[in-house]
């Protein structure tokens, strides 16, 4: 059985791989809304962690350039 749940899992992270790379902008809107929640709800206590966080994802999800 615990097979069958690790490949649940993988087959979950592809397909939120696949969301990713054809919705960067619905992804970045979404962290960007859920890291204003949450340094709401904390009283800024963990902005600069929640910067960090919303900065490596738009890193993440921004468009690769053929170099």
């Amino acid at each position: 059985m615990a097979l069958m749940k690790k490949l649940t899992v993988l087959a979950g992270a592809a397909g939120a791989v696949s969301y990713v790379r054809n919705n960067p902008q619905k992804v970045n809107e979404a962290v960007g809304k859920a890291a204003r929640f949450v340094d709401e709800k904390t009283n800024g206590r963990y902005h600069a962690q929640i910067s960090g966080a919303v900065r490596k994802v738009a890193d993440t999800t921004r468009p690769r350039t053929a170099e």
